[in-house]
């Protein structure tokens, strides 16, 4: 990626009160949802940032945020929610250059994260046993502009097991990611971690003791509230509603 705009970037045309568009820059006009047609030809070469002028109104085009990429998903299932795919990368040490295998494609919400965090030097093996799944996954990132960074594979890893060796990290989002973890240890490297997204109680305790008879080291559980803050002069307060629960996150670590 360079300071300027390139045949095939994907860009945010982004304004004031209205969601972001993502776009694939093309040197020819580009069907923007069912509203119409723009012409962004004469921005290849330019730098970001420039202004557009739209359907009576004005636009900024820019690199697209993380935020930007996973507000605009189309989704074919349950997505992982940003709150949990930005600490599932954390707890999993997935860093620029990392080699990461992600069982349960789904939308591809967690894939897009995971894309983003290995860099252009990293790689990111996403699986799924449903090929409808798997397709939408790959859309999605690929429409991210991220598709060079990440490997689609059909498989039940649940009854397969995952391929490699060496990895950095592991990352589960199954109905039953205790059945894959020892499969996971296998293929991480010594000091990767394996960090899994189970809805319910149930689940969670069966791939914790799955990961402790395993021998993976610093076996912890945890889950993440968001509050929204509503903001007024003098009348600050919590909001009434909140994003509860949405799943348990687990991680712990190949030593030996």
């Amino acid at each position: 990626m360079t300071d300027r705009w390139a045949d095939g970037d994907v860009a945010a045309l982004i304004t004031v009160g209205e969601p972001p568009r993502l776009l694939r820059l093309r040197a020819e006009p580009l069907a923007v949802g069912t509203e119409g047609v723009l012409d962004l030809s004469g921005e290849l070469g330019r730098p970001p940032g420039g202004t557009v002028e739209w359907l009576g109104r004005r636009y900024r085009l820019v690199r697209p945020s993380l935020a930007d990429v996973l507000g605009t998903l189309a989704r074919s299932a349950q997505i992982v929610t940003p709150k949990d795919a930005a600490y599932l990368a954390h707890l999993a040490g997935v860093v620029p250059g990392a080699s990461v295998a992600e069982a349960g494609a789904g939308s591809g919400a967690l894939t897009v994260v995971l894309a983003t965090q290995v860099g252009p030097t990293g790689r990111v093996t996403t699986y799924d046993r449903r090929a409808e799944f798997l397709e939408a996954a790959r859309r999605n990132v690929e429409r991210a502009g991220l598709g060079d960074r990440v490997d689609f594979r059909l498989r039940d890893v649940a009854t397969d097991g995952l391929e490699g060796a060496e990895l950095s990290s592991v990352l589960l989002d199954l109905p039953e990611p205790w059945a894959v973890v020892a499969s996971a240890r296998s293929v991480l490297a010594a000091g990767g971690y394996l960090a899994t997204y189970t809805p319910t109680y149930n689940q969670l305790e069966r791939t914790v003791r799955a990961m402790r008879e395993q021998g993976l080291d610093g076996v912890r559980s945890l889950e993440l509230l968001e509050r929204p803050i509503q903001v007024g002069d003098g009348g600050t307060r919590p909001a009434f509603e909140m994003l509860g629960h949405t799943a348990f996150l687990a991680v712990g670590r190949k030593v030996l």
